[in-house]
């Protein structure tokens, strides 16, 4: 039984996935931290690095890369989207 309902949380948790290729399509140049998180939720990791900010959502088999200068995205980037 228990099996059972970590396979339903797992399937659940899947399907409502914010990392796609629909979402990837949405982020668009000039978007904020806030809009993007918005979009496909809070990051993964972010690293700051003077003035610019280098976020991730996802792990290494599926993934959005985001570039944020001044608060405002300047390039996207995806790894095993469908």
């Amino acid at each position: 039984m228990k099996k059972l309902i970590l396979c339903a949380a797992l399937l659940l948790l899947t399907a409502c996935s914010k990392l796609s290729m629909d979402n990837y399509n949405q982020l668009k140049i000039g978007m904020n931290y806030q809009e993007v998180t918005a979009l496909i939720g809070e990051a993964s990791s972010c690293e700051e690095i003077i003035g610019t900010r280098s976020c991730v959502w996802g792990d290494d088999k599926k993934s959005i890369k985001a570039g944020f200068v001044a608060d405002k995205a300047i390039a996207f980037s995806h790894k095993g989207l469908n």
